[in-house]
């Protein structure tokens, strides 16, 4: 199975979560072209979440599907729109979505692929995902995110000023762009996103965010993690920061990867929940 060590591909007690071993997991759910045989994926219950499919309009002949994890007591939640890796929204995501919810927060997660008809996680050579990945332009996506935050700010579960975002990979260049161009997002957590798009517009930069980056990381060199740093402090951002983790690969916080770093990922996940909390998300 590929190890995944780029963006894109080779070229604790806050999850409030229990461990599961692989036996019965293998592809169970999760992205095809990167699940470990001998990962041991994290597993959130749903008891106390309510766990639905929205349909969010986006402009598009079809709405956009959205996983949606939410708490099932009634009230004005914060919300985080948690945005996918390349191999779209398989347990994974879902999982990371009932972590935040378990917290207290609405979690969206939208399903950017779907226009291409398939069943991404599913899908195990690479060149035909990253057809797939490549038919989601930036401009579509980016609408797709302003979509999904107006859609929370119309749910009655929903607390309209109080909206985040989380990515990882992929997504997590997705969240840096979503802090520049969509007015309701008030913070984000990019998880190893790529930064030479983001770079020359360090200064657009509204929402503050939070970059968790790993020091092994063969697509994303520190060099322009302390880049980007150094952009964002040039500018005047002073409520966004870069955290390196020297020992870790991409893709770390992935439990079902071959690349989890159990103490990495942990860390940032801490460093996130605090991030989106100073911020007015929580």
């Amino acid at each position: 199975m590929e190890h995944l060590t780029r963006p894109e591909g080779s070229q604790p007690e806050d999850f409030n979560v229990t461990r599961r071993g692989a036996a019965g997991l293998f592809f169970a759910g999760y992205a095809v072209a990167a699940f470990s045989a001998d990962a041991a994926p994290i597993t959130t219950p749903a008891d106390g979440l309510v766990i639905e499919t929205a349909t969010i309009p986006n402009g598009a002949p079809t709405p956009l599907p959205a996983y949606v994890a939410r708490p099932a007591r009634p009230g004005h939640h914060p919300a985080i729109v948690v945005v996918n890796e390349i191999f779209g929204i398989h347990d994974y995501i879902k999982d990371v979505c009932r972590r935040f919810a378990k917290l207290g927060y609405v979690a969206v997660a939208p399903d950017f692929f779907y226009r291409a008809g398939v069943d991404l996680p599913a899908i195990s050579d690479r060149a035909a995902l990253m057809k797939v990945v490549a038919q989601a332009g930036d401009a579509q996506v980016d609408g797709d995110v302003r979509a999904t935050t107006a859609w929370i700010k119309a749910q009655r579960f929903a607390a309209p000023a109080k909206i985040g975002i989380t990515g990882f990979c992929w997504g997590g260049a997705v969240v840096w762009r979503a802090a520049i161009s969509d007015p309701d997002v008030r913070a984000g957590v990019a998880w190893y996103g790529r930064l030479g798009g983001i770079l020359p517009r360090a200064a657009e930069v509204k929402a503050p965010v939070l970059g968790l980056y790993g020091g092994k990381d063969q697509g994303i060199p520190p060099t322009d993690v302390a880049a980007m740093r150094d952009a964002l402090k040039a500018a005047g951002k002073t409520g966004s920061d870069l955290i390196l983790y020297p020992d870790a690969e991409h893709g770390f916080h992935a439990d079902y990867r071959s690349s989890y770093n159990e103490a990495a990922a942990a860390d940032g996940w801490k460093r996130a929940l605090a991030h989106f909390k100073a911020n007015g998300v929580g």
